[in-house]
């Protein structure tokens, strides 16, 4: 292989590729629509803040008041979501009238909801929730959160706890996560990890998927229109398969660093004011240099895994229908990492872990995320590393030769024994 050549063919790749417009519409879009896919939804709910009118009615008859002093309460953030309007009712002599006055009243729009509160309930932990519309969780959970803390210090009192120290004894603990480190112990939420591992691998997934789709629509748009024939009278088909990956793994990168680089610049100014702010002891997670040296890595190993594939579907396929359903195959090894996402999280160093990551398809995604969460057995890294160049390695040899002799193939729809046969030619 003539190395000037596969270099030619990736300039030109990289530079058709980084002046077109869907390079800059796609680069600016994906970080516009994950902003608001975390921002809007946040500002719907705080902006959906509502008042609920509630009827209690109380037969125990000391709860009453405790629970409208609770729902009363001025809590900013749960204020966003519903603040709540109570009025006490006493339990009539004709109880089931009564039911059927306030679903009636519901029903009228004078009032959301009627809670029911009976000796048996609160025996059972249940309090009666009537409403028109029961699916209404956020509020739910407020209200459940809140009667939940009457109800303790009610039963508390009847065991003779004075009611000021209800609150103390029933209080819940907080794990205070310190993440353990050659370099030492430093306190760090438990969320962080999760969080950084998800970015990371949500990001390597999204750009294996983009890119390996636009290596193949390349290949079939320059074999479709012929323009094939004529850079092939000029080079070889390998070099131009090289030359076609590298030119996009170019655009990939160049995709990422933009990413990266607007979301340090725009989250600059909020961490520098956090860090003002943080107690003594506590330090902002950082992202570990080793880290991204791995996805760089990583990435570049599961690029040329998945985008050989994609070259050589490409390649033997005469349309976009054909090929997407012979890739769909390979969608296979990008999807069977999710699902094993949060077991990998929960326990890096598990069998299921350790035996995924060392999958050669499954461990650029995989290892990465052993590596976000915390960093594997050296062996375990170096073997996992070896088995995925290996099999890169192995991938470029096999896509290499279906693509010599596909990239010429017209009008037939290749069948496994052709494909088989176009591996044995010489």
């Amino acid at each position: 292989m003539r190395i000037d050549k596969a270099v030619v063919i990736a300039k030109r790749e990289y530079g058709s590729r980084i002046r077109s417009k869907g390079f800059w519409l796609s680069t600016i879009a994906l970080p516009l629509l994950l902003a608001a896919m975390g921002v809007v939804p946040a500002l719907l709910v705080s902006r959906a803040g509502s008042s609920m009118r509630i009827v209690v009615v109380d037969e125990t008859g000391r709860l009453g008041e405790e629970i409208r002093s609770a729902l009363s309460e001025d809590d900013a953030r749960a204020s966003q979501i519903a603040k709540f309007e109570v009025a006490l009712e006493l339990p009539a002599a004709d109880t089931e009238s009564q039911r059927l006055e306030l679903d009636r009243r519901i029903l009228g729009q004078e009032i959301d909801t009627w809670l029911w509160i009976s000796s048996q309930g609160l025996e059972a932990g249940e309090i009666e929730y009537h409403a028109e519309s029961v699916s209404s969780f956020l509020s739910q959970t407020i209200l459940e959160r809140r009667l939940t803390r009457v109800v303790r210090r009610d039963r508390l009192a009847q065991v003779g706890v004075a009611p000021e120290l209800a609150d103390d004894l029933v209080a819940s603990i907080n794990l205070k996560t310190v993440k353990v480190t050659k370099e030492g112990s430093k306190e760090q939420g438990e969320d962080v990890g999760f969080f950084l591992a998800y970015a990371l691998f949500f990001m390597f997934y999204m750009v294996l998927m983009i890119y390996g789709q636009q290596v193949m629509n390349s290949v079939l748009e320059e074999k479709t229109s012929r323009i094939v024939e004529v850079v092939l009278s000029a080079t070889r088909p390998f070099e131009l398969m090289m030359g076609k990956l590298v030119g996009v793994c170019g655009i990939a990168l160049t995709q990422l660093s933009i990413w990266l680089g607007s979301v340090a610049v725009v989250t600059l100014p909020g961490v520098v004011a956090v860090m003002a702010w943080l107690p003594e002891g506590v330090e902002i997670p950082q992202l570990e240099a080793g880290l991204i040296v791995h996805f760089l890595f990583l990435f570049l190993i599961g690029f040329f895994v998945y985008s050989t594939f994609y070259a050589a579907v490409g390649a033997a396929f005469n349309s976009i229908q054909e090929a997407q359903q012979f890739a769909s195959y390979a969608v296979i090894f990008l999807i069977a990492p999710m699902l094993f996402f949060f077991l990998v999280i929960n326990d890096p160093d598990s069998t299921l872990s350790v035996v995924t990551s060392l999958i050669p398809p499954f461990t650029p995604l995989i290892m990465l995320l052993r590596l976000a969460v915390k960093a594997p057995p050296l062996w375990q890294v170096a073997l996992g590393y070896a088995l995925a160049i290996g099999f890169a390695i192995f991938m470029v040899w096999l896509a290499g030769r279906i693509y010599r002799t596909g990239i010429l193939m017209y009008g037939k729809k290749p069948t496994v024994r052709e494909l088989w046969r176009w591996l044995r030619y010489p």
